[in-house]
């Protein structure tokens, strides 16, 4: 059958009698669940193929992709399925950078309208995540009911707004500041982070031009992890500061160069071939490195204890073109 998401159709079949959760159809893919895996299954070279995943860690990848609006680049869900952002439409693949998926002709792309893409893995959140779990939070912070048959949602999780300001935080007209007032804790991780704030005093008539803010305090009251805010925006600069515990969910290929700055406690980051996944280095980041992940690996982290990480990113239109033709090479620098 088929249902509107967001004004777009979105095909799902009935609720399963045994486990309670829909399926859905995106091309040539389904997906399913059952009490603990995530199954993604499409044809290839004459053969039906699956692959499954822990249901809680498909969740928090699809989490990401939906948030991120797919993100620039890879986002991989693991080493066998993810998507790719065309900005403007989106790729769906299965095995397409795994080595023995593609050798074999046993790897699926197929590419989507970005508002399609979009409607099914809304719907595909909204009837797999159940009461108390949140894809968004670090284990300790979350319910395991993952788990199991389907009960309840939580859309007040998987609908949060990206925070994205066109300038900086706390000016007027732009993102508001993380407070008490608008709701947000600090975070446990963070109780002894100060919460003052700079004293600004600029010359009359330039109120709105000179603004400064407490960062730290910003960010420690971040209820979420893995999940970039814009607070800063200059032309086509963008610093995206984040907390990250545990596990980024999905591993990241790029498509430009991004830039890493670690602001508190530690990182460490996996580094991969783009395409083909192979090892390609481990970085540990303590507090004040600065590192650059390539435009040709894909990248995920762990960390130990709730972090502050500060992403630069590059937002100048046209940019993965002239990295994937070569005319720019996807290191930044050449020692």
């Amino acid at each position: 059958m088929s249902e509107a998401m967001n004004g777009v159709e979105v095909k799902a079949t009935a609720a399963s009698d045994v486990t309670g959760y829909r399926s859905f159809e995106l091309g040539g893919f389904t997906f399913t669940r059952d009490e603990y895996f995530a199954q993604i299954a499409w044809r290839a070279n004459g053969q039906q193929l699956s692959h499954k995943m822990s249901a809680d860690a498909f969740l928090r990848a699809m989490m990401r992709d939906v948030a991120w609006g797919f993100f620039y680049g890879w986002v991989n869900f693991d080493p066998v399925i993810g998507t790719r952002n065309r900005y403007g439409k989106v790729d769906l693949y299965a095995g397409a950078y795994h080595p023995a998926y593609k050798d074999k002709g046993l790897d699926h792309t197929e590419t989507f309208e970005s508002p399609q893409i979009m409607a099914t893995f809304k719907a595909i959140l909204d009837d797999w995540t159940n009461e108390g779990f949140d894809p968004f939070a670090a284990p300790e912070e979350t319910q395991t009911s993952w788990a199991g048959r389907k009960n309840g949602h939580n859309r007040a999780a998987i609908e949060r707004q990206r925070q994205a300001c066109r300038r900086m935080p706390g000016i007027e007209g732009d993102t508001e500041l993380r407070t008490d007032a608008g709701g947000y804790a600090v975070n446990r991780a963070f109780a002894d982070v100060p919460q003052d704030e700079p004293e600004v005093t600029a010359e009359p008539g330039f109120e709105q031009e000179v603004h400064a803010f407490n960062l730290f305090a910003y960010l420690s009251r971040s209820d979420v992890t893995w999940n970039p805010s814009v607070s800063s925006v200059l032309e086509r600069s963008l610093c995206c500061p984040t907390t990250e515990e545990y596990i980024l969910p999905i591993k990241h290929g790029n498509d430009r160069v991004e830039w890493f700055v670690q602001l508190s406690d530690e990182i460490e980051w996996e580094v991969e071939d783009k395409h083909t996944g192979a090892p390609r280095a481990k970085v540990k980041m303590r507090a004040g490195d600065v590192a650059a992940m390539p435009a040709d690996i894909r990248h995920q982290g762990y960390s130990k204890k709730r972090s502050m990480l500060l992403v630069w990113e590059n937002a100048t239109p046209g940019l993965p073109d002239l990295y994937e033709s070569g005319a720019l090479k996807p290191n930044p620098v050449e020692f």
